[in-house]
């Protein structure tokens, strides 16, 4: 974590040193701090703050840095003594924290750096006032808050603790549900379906306790819920208009789960992709790997001591998935992808992984992903807030293009999130430097030089580095050619207007006389069928005609049609010209008839 830390730092110093305001790269293990005039004061707040850093997932606060500017004048520097300043964070806190505080030197500065380690316990300053830092805000603490914290830190599992219920109470119908799921399975699981009684089923999947009562992760999946809904489900045609659609689903969660899983399904909108090699493949709305990983995690991870349901919100356009309970603590929406596996409900998350509903463990998230990166679509938007969490998914329109791309590449490329993650990047900017992308991969620069070397290398050869940079120690990276063609429109920065690609290739023809397929590839670095498709439309408005006797291929060329801009007047110049040349005759003729002819012979 303090590598991790050390480098966020690093990073974040040099893009204010480039001008970029402090306060804009402030965030969950973040935070830049200028002196106050009061010293007392001061400490205060900065034992304030570390409390709310290691109430959540540690962090660093950076001293000597006004966080309302950029460039040189954000630099303020700081004179105050390590000793001093470590002393007083340990007096302040409550149980005690002990932080690594270390010297930096930058832009001509001096700068204090407290690294604040993830507390072991819930902390709180002399008055017992307990605050956690949500985003870029430290926020006060509630009682509930702190008990569920101090669970987490204890690795108390609410869902081990005995139900009081008999496992004679367990669903008939779920029982069944979960043999068909496991008899689904391909690997030694399936083998559990054919267990006799239901207790040996339930002992299996480790729901209940020595004397056979159910625990609360069985009584969860197996048993009719409480009078609150488990799931509740809305759909609408926009995301703001009124639901066309509301079912409370009220059943154990092995029934609730594939209950509103085929609510949505029946829902999803299908578009057809032909792939390179023939296969046809239908991408939807959103991916359905991604929507499940949505719904597991919310089902599985929630907080069950706070009332509430699971709240699915499905349009076409939006799809959002909102559990009761913050994420588990340490966990941000920041380093999700990359923090080791920290279930909330380790006996119910184990369960369902043996069903088969969930992924093991670390797994769901990256595959949310790579489904949503897939599909040509944004990453998925995971906001927490101290009693919720929240999913959401955006739709749209599919990147076909991304979708043939991606099926071409190396099985272990095109289900690696990493690889996923830096086509996503280089879809929407030109470059990418390993500083630039390490928050996004969530890991440090010198693992994502790593990954960005390795898509540049001759095995993958994806990417290239800059001929300006490519000897820099992190070089800027950029797709390569052949990569861009066949993305084509799929890369925000090689979309271009008809108008654009209509005067483009206008002026070529005015300039050479004909065009062909091969031109247009090479004019907007884009692939045969799409080179195709814009000479078809240029042909259909009557902008070119076909000039070669070849009717068919990428050499068929092309010249100017009927309603290419210029020919109409040239037409009409020529039409001018030729009544102008007919008048200039008949006026000659008349001319000379009305001029008397000179007698002959006389002299």
């Amino acid at each position: 974590m303090m590598r991790y830390l050390r480098e966020q730092v690093r990073t974040a110093l040099e893009q204010v040193h480039q001008g970029r305001p402090a306060h804009q790269l402030e965030g969950t293990t973040l935070d830049f701090k200028r002196e106050g005039r009061s010293l007392d004061d001061f400490m205060r707040d900065l034992a304030s703050d570390a409390i709310c850093f290691a109430n959540a997932s540690g962090g660093a606060l950076v001293v000597g840095v006004d966080d309302k500017q950029g460039g040189s004048p954000a630099f303020l520097g700081t004179q105050l003594d390590i000793d001093q300043v470590r002393r007083r964070i340990y007096e302040l806190t409550r149980p005690s924290l002990l932080v690594e505080l270390e010297e930096h030197h930058f832009a001509g500065v001096r700068l204090l750096i407290a690294f604040v380690p993830q507390g072991l316990e819930v902390h709180s300053d002399p008055q017992g006032r307990s605050r956690r830092r949500l985003g870029n805000d430290c926020l006060p603490m509630s009682p509930e808050d702190i008990a569920r914290l101090r669970d987490e830190r204890r690795s108390f599992d609410w869902s081990a603790q005995p139900s009081g219920r008999d496992i004679q109470e367990a669903s008939p119908l779920a029982i069944q549900a979960a043999r068909e799921s496991l008899a689904a399975l391909t690997d030694e699981r399936r083998d559990y379906a054919r267990l006799r009684s239901p207790l040996d089923l339930l002992r299996t999947l480790g729901l209940v306790t020595q004397e056979g009562e159910l625990l609360k992760a069985g009584e969860l999946l197996f048993c009719d819920a409480p009078p609150s809904p488990a799931i509740q489900y809305q759909y609408r045609q926009t995301p703001g208009g009124e639901p066309r659609a509301i079912q409370r689903i009220n059943a154990p969660l092995v029934l609730a789960f594939d209950k509103a899983l085929g609510l949505i399904r029946a829902r999803l909108n299908q578009v057809p992709v032909s792939l390179p090699n023939g296969q046809l493949l239908d991408v939807a709305d959103f991916p359905a790997l991604a929507i499940r990983e949505a719904l597991v995690n919310a089902l599985v991870h929630r907080d069950y001591r706070l009332q509430g349901t699971v709240l699915i919100e499905h349009s076409p356009q939006v799809f959002i998935v909102t559990s009761p309970g913050p994420l588990v603590a340490g966990v941000t929406p920041e380093n999700i992808l990359t923090h080791p596996p920290k279930p909330r409900n380790p006996v119910l998350a184990k369960a369902s992984r043996t069903l088969g509903f969930a992924e093991e463990a670390g797994r769901g998230i990256d595959r949310m992903y790579r489904e949503m990166i897939r599909s040509g679509r944004d990453l998925p938007h995971i906001e927490t807030f101290s009693d919720l969490v929240q999913v959401k998914l955006v739709g749209g329109a599919a990147r076909t293009q991304i979708t043939r791309f991606i099926t071409q590449l190396p099985e272990h490329e095109r289900d690696d999130t990493d690889t996923l993650l830096i086509l996503f990047w280089l879809r929407r900017r030109r470059t990418v430097t390993a500083l630039e992308s390490a928050p996004l991969l969530q890991k440090s620069a010198l693992e994502t030089e790593t990954i960005l070397r390795r898509l540049a290398s001759n095995e993958v050869s994806i990417l290239e580095a800059t001929r300006q940079t490519a000897r820099n120690a992190h070089p800027a990276y950029r797709l390569r050619g052949e990569v861009l063609r066949e993305l084509g429109p799929a890369v925000d920065y090689q979309r271009r207007t008809v108008d654009e690609m209509d005067r483009k290739v206008m002026t070529h023809v005015r300039e050479y006389g004909r065009v062909n397929n091969r031109t247009l590839q090479n004019l907007f670095d884009i692939d045969v069928p799409r080179a195709r498709d814009v000479l078809s439309d240029m042909v259909e408005r009557q902008l070119l005609v076909k000039t070669s006797a070849q009717q068919r291929g990428p050499s068929v060329e092309y010249g100017p049609g009927p309603k290419f801009p210029g020919k109409a007047r040239a037409k009409k110049s020529a039409a001018s010209k030729k009544t102008v040349g007919k008048r200039a005759a008949q006026q000659a003729s008349l001319f000379q008839a009305s001029t008397p002819r000179k007698p002959r012979g006389r002299a």
